[in-house]
């Protein structure tokens, strides 16, 4: 459970980072997050600073899978929770070799039907299993 708190604290400096203009140093800190972060252990801490670090310095990596692998959609289009959330899926996918994959992707979906819209969670399985299979297929991410 503390890894889910980690990745939704990533999922939501990755939205600020699209929607608000917050220096990275502040996301990195949760400054915008006091509150909720005095509860954290440093290792939740670690991992989301981790998540949201590793995925903002490969964002041009990561949009470009992300981009390859939507079908009759717009990158433009998407929205950003989605965005957000696909953005940690597939920094996990391409970086995080400890993880599973399907860890990832079950971690995503959660995200996804808590704090998007109704078809969001589907989307965002869609998305990231064709990119699991491309990557399996292909037998190691691109770095």
């Amino acid at each position: 459970m503390s890894r889910r708190k980690a990745r939704i604290l990533a999922f939501q400096a990755l939205y600020c980072y699209d929607a608000v203009d917050i220096p990275v140093e502040s996301l990195l800190n949760f400054d915008w997050e006091a509150e909720k972060i005095v509860s954290l252990n440093s290792e939740v801490l670690a991992f989301a600073r981790n998540l949201t670090a590793g995925t903002i310095e490969n964002l041009d990596i990561i949009d470009e899978k992300i981009k390859e692998h939507l079908i009759n959609w717009n990158f433009s289009r998407l929205k950003r929770v989605d965005l957000a959330v696909l953005r940690i899926g597939v920094y996990s996918l391409l970086f995080q070799k400890d993880i599973p994959s399907e860890v990832i992707i079950e971690e995503a979906i959660v995200i996804s039907k808590e704090y998007g819209g109704d078809g969001s969670f589907k989307f965002v399985n869609g998305v990231l299993d064709n990119i699991k299979k491309t990557l399996k297929d292909a037998g190691s991410p691109e770095k």
